[in-house]
């Protein structure tokens, strides 16, 4: 049995890996802090769907799920260098997957520190501990913002990207950079993944489109940024899921430890798009208001996929009205809203 630590377990993306991992002959273990930057009742709520019930208040208490006997959750922080170290000595995992980080492009303009804190140092713990006790394969979560504002389209793994517009970009980065050294000295293989705006049930309240449902479901105004003509490679949760998990169980090869690819769809669409898109599958229009472009933002994100597409399958198999259709069926069910 393959035994597969998961940080940010009550995470979006977290959640949906521990979900398609749990049946794969696998003992997980999932880590979390479960900060306040969204509301934690969300994360709890997801960690439930896993049979993790109890109160999860008490930091490092390992909890047991109730519905698979191959879950261990526990509530820490992966700035936490000696727990970290203890779990690694003790569980002595095959795979490690880091999704544990400070989200959010603009939060990283009003809070600074907590990227370093948990994008840099957490990161860095957990980059020692594969170092420690060695692992077959560190995957961890980069992000599509490393390409920050680049005119260059489709975006391709090969780009510069040494102009971040954001402390979160920035800290995304450097994380490629740090993996890179401890796969060269060290010969960990490790995989950086550069998402492209993930979404789907059980997403995070942050993202904009979680925000217009909300606004579009009460009847409030959406504030809708550069006149809607930003584009983004929006890219369904269950295809995101299917392609971390190609890349998790084919490590690159000992000669070439290091390696990074963009994990996206592969084809922008403007927002305007995805908002009425978002108001048909609510049957409501929305109330916009147009606003200049928000600081530390871009203009496109757009996934080049071929590098990927070389090495590992990738189907896109939920089209954006069907994704925003689940979406739609979710948040209705979990809020109890009706439009």
């Amino acid at each position: 049995m393959k035994k597969i630590l998961v940080t940010g377990a009550a995470g979006f993306i977290g959640f949906h890996l521990i979900k398609k991992l749990i049946t794969n002959d696998c003992f997980i273990y999932g880590v979390d802090n479960l900060n306040d930057y969204y509301d934690p009742k969300l994360k709890s709520d997801r960690l439930k769907v896993l049979g993790i019930n109890k109160s999860t208040n008490k930091y490092a208490e390992e909890l047991k799920s109730t519905k698979y006997s191959n879950l261990i959750f526990a509530k820490e922080s992966i700035c936490n260098r000696d727990y970290l170290f203890k779990i690694f000595a003790k569980e002595s995992f095959d795979y490690v997957i880091n999704l544990a980080a400070q989200a959010g492009v603009r939060f990283s303009i009003e809070n600074p520190q907590s990227y370093i804190d948990s994008n840099i140092i957490g990161y860095f713990n957990i980059l020692e501990c594969c170092r420690q006790f060695p692992v077959k394969h560190l995957v961890y979560a980069s992000s599509s913002s490393v390409y920050g504002n680049s005119i260059k389209v489709p975006f391709e793994e090969s780009d510069m990207v040494d102009n971040p517009i954001s402390l979160y970009a920035a800290s995304k980065k450097s994380n490629e950079l740090m993996a890179h050294v401890y796969s060269h000295l060290f010969h960990i293989p490790t995989t950086g993944l550069r998402f492209f705006t993930v979404y789907g049930p059980w997403g995070r309240p942050d993202m904009a489109y979680y925000n217009f449902a909300k606004l579009i479901i009460n009847g409030k105004k959406i504030n809708v940024y550069n006149d809607g003509k930003l584009s983004r490679d929006f890219t369904y949760i269950d295809d995101v899921i299917d392609g971390i998990i190609n890349v998790l169980w084919s490590p690159s090869s000992e000669e070439i430890p290091y390696e990074i690819y963009n994990l996206g769809k592969g084809s922008p669409i403007e927002l305007s798009v995805f908002i009425s898109t978002l108001e048909d599958c609510l049957s409501i229009r929305a109330i916009k208001k147009y606003l200049p472009m928000q600081q530390g933002d871009v203009e496109k994100t757009w996934c080049g996929t071929h590098k990927y597409n070389s090495r590992f399958p990738f189907t896109e198999k939920v089209d954006l009205k069907s994704g925003i259709k689940e979406f739609v069926k979710w948040y209705l069910s979990y809020y109890n809203d009706k439009p």
